[in-house]
């Protein structure tokens, strides 16, 4: 084995949609046609554990194209969303929305993902605001996993923003959001893990901490939006819940990396969107990695501040903006973004875990990260069963 663990003249074998070895070909005990009913010969192409996107919003209505125009006429993010436009404006289109007017939207953008050899993705309800919209976004990433047959975490997202109808009334919001939403919702069974989105155009700590003190009491695990404009300590707060992750962190300091790799909390970086904000301030990967903070890398999938439909992409925006390597990009899109969901049968190949992988028509890992505008995805594995792309070809 060498850098990241490659294998090179590498035999992986499957049974029962889980991989039953991973190792040099020289090492299996005998020929492969002798061991496997049926044999693909991979022609050199790489394998990687299915890439995981662990930090998506992907089912919303409408999209936010005037304020892109708008940030570009000098308005912050900030500034629109105080005046009424940001995510509460994608509240408005999502509530308008059926549930087979959001299925249909979402679904190509998950398979233009899927295309890009994703086979795991988290996705996050937070543009209804009221818990029937709610529902209906967590229904559609319920059908959407099932029809798709990737491996999806329903996140439940209600403290994303504050609606409309509960103006300066903060408070009274996040009691619905603990005593009526996240209940009613838990109890459908539609509710895998909880966020918040804790910042100066979000909640407060201690209203986020109400939030997951309601998910706690529920078995739910929990992660949090965290400095991504501003430090209000929220990774410090998501570490003492024993987060599964804390995403963005543009602003976090070395006690927040301390309080993180205390707990094991995932480092979430987003670096669509700090492209799309055209933000300055950058997360502080160099305490990560002195504090050995697992670091993932996701999409942020969202029509306000990262419309991106490529996890590629986000591979080399992480180490153009942020300066990770290339064993580092893929690692958090992997093994680190597994972790970031919780999730310990995928991630990584080894026997036991779940048969989920991609091949690709590269001649060193590396040339994920280098390349951008390119997919040289060649098919995927979903618990074993293949399938095999077409569009790819060699560099």
């Amino acid at each position: 084995m060498d850098g990241g663990g490659y294998i090179r003249g590498g035999a992986l074998g499957v049974k029962d949609g889980l991989i039953a070895c991973a190792g040099k070909q020289e090492s299996l005990p005998d020929k492969p046609e002798k061991l496997a009913k049926t044999v693909h010969d991979a022609a050199g192409l790489w394998i990687t554990p299915g890439l995981i996107d662990c930090h998506t919003h992907l089912i919303y209505g409408g999209n936010r194209a005037k304020e892109f125009e708008m940030r570009l006429h000098g308005k912050s993010y900030e500034e629109i969303a105080k005046s009424g436009g940001g995510i509460v404006s994608t509240v408005k289109a999502t509530r308008e929305s059926t549930e087979d007017d959001l299925y249909e939207s979402a679904l190509p953008r998950l398979q233009t993902l899927m295309r890009e050899g994703v086979t795991g993705i988290e996705i996050k309800s937070g543009y209804g605001l009221d818990t029937a919209t709610e529902a209906k976004m967590l229904r559609v990433a319920t059908r959407l996993a099932r029809e798709s047959g990737l491996k999806a975490q329903r996140t439940f997202l209600g403290a994303h923003a504050l609606p409309p109808e509960y103006k300066d009334r903060a408070d009274d919001y996040i009691a619905l959001v603990c005593n009526e939403m996240m209940p009613a919702l838990h109890a459908e069974g539609l509710i895998d893990a909880v966020d918040a989105f804790c910042e100066t155009i979000g909640f407060t700590v201690e209203q986020t901490e109400r939030v997951f003190k309601k998910a706690q009491s529920l078995g739910l695990p929990v992660k949090l939006h965290a400095e991504q404009l501003s430090n209000r300590k929220g990774a410090a707060l998501a570490a003492r819940y024993k987060a599964l992750s804390a995403d963005h962190l543009e602003y976090l300091d070395e006690d927040g990396v301390r309080a993180m790799a205390d707990s094991g909390t995932v480092a979430v970086l987003l670096p669509g969107a700090f492209y799309f904000l055209r933000e300055t301030q950058l997360p502080p990967v160099d305490l990560l990695r002195k504090h050995n903070i697992p670091v993932a890398i996701a999409t942020d999938h969202n029509p306000g501040s990262s419309p991106a439909h490529s996890l590629l992409l986000m591979l080399n925006m992480a180490c153009t903006l942020f300066r990770l390597t290339p064993e580092e990009s893929l690692a958090g899109v992997t093994r680190n973004a597994a972790k970031a969901l919780g999730w310990k049968d995928r991630g990584v190949l080894r026997a036991g875990l779940r048969a989920d992988f991609a091949l690709w028509n590269i001649g060193d890992p590396a040339e994920l990260s280098y390349r951008f505008g390119f997919n040289p995805c060649a098919g995927v594995a979903r618990d074993g069963v293949y399938s095999e792309f077409a569009h790819s070809s060699a560099a």
